[in-house]
């Protein structure tokens, strides 16, 4: 049922079992009652996840609070049928003795002497973007729990004071306050009220806590490790048109993406002043799992997101910087981790058709029974593209469930499958398009986006099964346990230079440069994180545990391919590698004052590298020699971070942080014992963040940073892929800056500004603005996303809508020998409109047909063919970006038919 404005109605949670609290024997009772306020996190199976201390009553009193708190469970708040992570402030009150009798209390069925009780309680519940189920860490719910006219109450009377209550054996009722769970004595008639005298000298068991609850709209996620970690919920804004789930990292500032290889090769990541790759600088992850592929032919950490359903996806955590020491290989410029759900229960049907003749359906189901981590999902998409030679088809299956295994453990599974085959139109040189040279007809269009090569394109498949169980200790420690298994094959076909490089033997007529990348390989892993139940200077859970293990064996090759029917004729390199990464991280959390909160920790990781070469020529200077050879090789880095947080006003937090990082090494450039290198970075940062909570919630963020790396990498058209190029330096600066209002408006928006140099050698590492600038990163990006939904009468039936809006604007990216790319703006908005089980949608990218280049370069190359004389002058490359682009789509909640007319 819905509320006059549309929006669900939110219920708040039900205690279920709430011991009292215990203390120690040795700590003497209240003269006076004490009021220990706590803030509690009851997550959606209706654990408690995480407790803090809003007012102390001192370090014993405090401690014996949290130590119950994280006993508690209830009845999940929801907002409708769906289940929702809630923040309730919970006061807890320890009462002298009365007439000298100790009271005694059972915590879950164990019996335990406590020298107080406590009191009736009111809380204030906040919907908040979420607690990871079990184990304090962040999972981006989102979302405002706001009823109509205003915040929903829901009060839960405590005890009559002086009144007698059974409380054998009894659990609380689902409507009702919490009984104390376990049986008193015989004899036990008292009951404790509020500040009542009792009814009799005997003592009974104390009463746990009753809650008054107010549901308040969204709050915010648990605080972050710096400025630029970012908690981000989708939410509304998945009604902003995107091609696929790596367009969701542009939700993060200071991201921008390209891709010069078709609807299938992995985005180039563009992020926090670096060029990325397609992934050597972002370390990447699904539900946990690492994407990154090691030693791949194509590029060291190459990470394809297009696999992933964006309709599953519920949230990211992008950590721009190396600050969180859960941060593993190739975290430089950040991590980014997605985190899967799907809130609408039922099954869906989806079906697309627009532009190019594209098509898309999908499928998904929710069984209504489960929360939103139990989904099935199903994604088919082709097309021709918007060109020569920019066909695509993918599918995608993906899959999970969350099984409780005891009342303190969840089994999560998660498996997905996909298959993917894709051309690519390459670059084209920029004077062939201008003097209409291109194979195609001679309008202005047509040469645009045109393509040389017919051979280029590619070929993936992925695979993966995860299990994670996640388990709460009886202390109120939390222990998460996660292993996988990722198989994937990948095969890309490039040709940057046309004829320029190939020489062939005496008399043979030369064959061109492309080539072809292949690689297939496995990898098992095993990665956990273990939370004492400890407190320390007021805080539970200050400390946290974790480690991780991956073993891959790869077959990665690169072979030269001929012009015509892309024969291979040359081998550039065949490898087999084997890689073993061990690696564990320590991180404390401590507030030695009220207004101040300082985490750190450390990282270590140790690689042992091993690696086939299948490559090495038959003859050496001493001789004719076989042509494998096997090289073994070791790495070991230690990697601190650590971060301050100043609460200047409620709502106003100063953060600083600074920290080290880690790329490991490609196996491919080793030797044979030697201490493997690794890419080094430094970062620091500083800035603020502000934010409002209730049904008009705004949060901003603010900072200035600076980083060097030790060993960096630009793109070289000769290999096609990025080579290192050695050291590098960064100063930036962003502002972001996200608002909602009681689920109606969803808008975002950021701007970044990033200054990537090469440092001039022998210069000081402090004048990080001096030096030549780095090619191909963009020094401004802007970013809005926004989404306004509403309900109408029809005919008397309800109508909802939505339009959203998406807009990206980047600046003149720098190229080499001291040219720039002309600035982009695009625009994208989408509309869609539902009627009981029908909804209709219409989504238009690049509104206004702009004529961008997507991806853009400067270098040498001779397409005109293998007996054209070339010229030696470096000249603008690019690849066309998509003109406007229309997708009509048909959306059928096949659940909801049976009651539709």
């Amino acid at each position: 049922m819905l509320s006059a404005t549309g929006e669900l109605p939110v219920t708040p949670p039900v205690p279920l079992e709430a011991p009292g609290p215990v203390l120690p024997a040795d700590v003497p009772p209240p003269e006076v009652p004490a009021t220990v306020l706590l803030r509690i996190t009851i997550d959606r199976t209706g654990e408690v996840s995480q407790v803090e201390v809003r007012q102390s009553a001192g370090t014993a009193f405090d401690r014996a609070a949290m130590s119950a708190a994280l006993r508690w469970r209830f009845q999940p708040a929801r907002r409708g049928d769906e289940a929702i992570d809630v923040r309730v402030d919970v006061p807890v009150t320890f009462v002298p003795p009365v007439h000298g009798h100790h009271l005694e209390t059972v915590a879950q069925g164990e019996p335990g002497h406590s020298h107080g009780g406590t009191a009736g309680a009111a809380g204030e519940t906040n919907a908040r973007a979420g607690q990871d189920p079990g184990d304090g860490r962040q999972e981006h719910r989102h979302g405002t729990a706001s009823s109509s006219g205003g915040d929903l109450e829901s009060e839960e009377r405590p005890p009559v004071p002086g009144a007698a209550r059974p409380v054998e054996g009894s659990l609380p009722s689902a409507t009702g306050h919490a009984a104390a769970v376990g049986a008193p004595s015989p004899d036990s008639q008292e009951q404790v009220g509020e500040g009542t005298p009792p009814a009799s000298d005997a003592p009974v068991a104390p009463q746990p806590p009753s809650f008054s609850t107010t549901v308040r709209g969204a709050s915010h996620a648990p605080p972050p490790v710096a400025v630029g970690d970012f908690h981000i919920p989708v939410g509304q804004l998945a009604d902003v048109p995107r091609r696929s789930a790596s367009d969701l990292m542009l939700l993060a500032p200071g991201v921008m993406l390209a891709n010069h290889g078709g609807e299938g090769h992995a985005e180039s990541i563009y992020i926090r002043g670096f060029d990325a790759g397609e992934g050597k600088d972002v370390e990447l992850r699904l539900n946990g799992v690492p994407l990154n592929e090691v030693s791949h032919s194509h590029g060291h950490g190459y990470a394809d997101t297009y696999f992933i359903i964006p309709e599953l996806v519920e949230s990211l955590r992008v950590t721009e910087g190396p600050y969180d020491p859960s941060q593993g290989d190739f975290g430089v410029a950040g991590t980014v981790e997605y985190q899967l759900g799907l809130a609408r229960r039922g099954l869906t049907a989806s079906l697309s058709t627009g532009s190019f003749a594209a098509r898309r359906l999908s499928l998904l189901w929710g069984p209504p029974e489960s929360s939103e981590s139990t989904f099935v999902g199903v994604l088919l998409r082709q097309g021709h593209g918007f060109g020569p030679n920019r066909a695509y088809s993918n599918a995608t299956v993906m899959a999970q469930t969350e099984l409780r295994v005891t009342d303190a453990s969840r089994l999560r599974l998660f498996g997905t499958s996909y298959g993917s085959r894709f051309s690519s139109p390459g670059v084209v040189r920029e004077t062939d398009v201008v003097d209409s040279r291109m194979p195609c007809a001679p309008d202005a269009d047509s040469q645009f986006f045109c393509s040389y090569d017919p051979n280029q394109g590619g070929a993936g498949q992925r695979h993966i099964l995860s299990a994670e169980l996640q388990s709460r200790l009886k202390n109120g420690g939390r222990f998460v346990q996660q292993g996988y298994v990722v198989l994937r094959q990948t095969r890309i076909r490039d040709n940057f230079t046309g004829f320029l490089l190939d020489t062939p033997p005496d008399g043979e007529r030369q064959r061109g440069d492309n080539t072809e990348g292949y690689y297939r390989g496995s990898t098992v892993g095993l990665r956990g994180r273990y939370t004492p139940g400890l407190t320390l200077l007021g805080q539970p859970q200050p400390l946290e545990l974790g480690y991780v293990a991956r073993y891959d064996d790869v077959r990665t090759r690169s072979r030269r391919l001929r012009a015509r029917g892309g024969v291979p004729y040359a081998t550039v390199y065949d490898n087999q590698v084997r890689t073993t990464n061990l690696g564990a991280y320590a991180s404390m959390r401590v507030a030695p004052l009220s207004w101040l909160t300082l985490r750190g920790g450390v990282r270590l990781d140790t690689f042992l590298f091993g690696v086939d070469d299948h490559n090495r020529p038959a003859v050496d200077r001493d001789g004719p020699r076989l042509t494998d050879e096997s090289v073994e090789a070791y790495g070991f880095f230690a990697s601190p971070r650590a971060s301050a947080e100043v609460r200047l006003t409620p709502r106003l937090t100063w953060l600083t942080s600074a920290g080290l990082g880690a790329r490991s090494s490609d196996a491919a450039a080793l030797s044979d014992a030697e201490l493997a290198p690794y890419a080094r970075v430094t970062s620091g940062e500083t800035g603020l963040s502000w934010r409002l909570d209730g049904p008009l919630a705004l949060e901003a963020r603010g900072a200035f940073f600076a980083t060097r790396v030790s060993q960096d990498f630009v793109f070289d058209e000769t290999v096609g892929r990025n080579q290192p190029i050695g050291a590098s330096q960064r100063l930036g600066a962003f502002v972001s800056a996200r608002g909602t209002w009681a689920e109606r408006l969803d808008i975002q928006g950021s701007l970044a500004w990033a200054h990537a140099t090469l440092p001039t050698p022998g210069a000081s590492a402090w004048k990080l603005w001096d030096g030549a600038v780095m090619p191909y990163i963009p020094q401004l990006l802007g970013r809005v996303d926004a989404s306004l939904r509403g309900a109408a009468t029809v005919v008397g039936q309800r109508l909802d809508w939505n339009v959203a809006l998406g807009h990206s604007a980047i600046g003149p990216r720098p190229l080499p020998l001291d040219r720039y790319s002309a600035p982009i703006f695009l625009f994208d908005v989408g509309a869609r409109a539902r009627w009981k089980a029908v909804e209709v949608g219409l989504s238009v990218e690049n509104l206004l047909d702009t004529r961008w280049r997507e991806s853009e370069f400067n270098f040498v190359s001779n397409f005109r063919g293998p007996d054209a004389p070339p010229s030696l002058m470096a000249t603008r490359h690019f690849t066309a970006g998509a003109p406007r682009t229309f997708m009509g789509t048909l959306t059928l909640h096949l659940d909801l038919l049976e009651d539709s007319p």
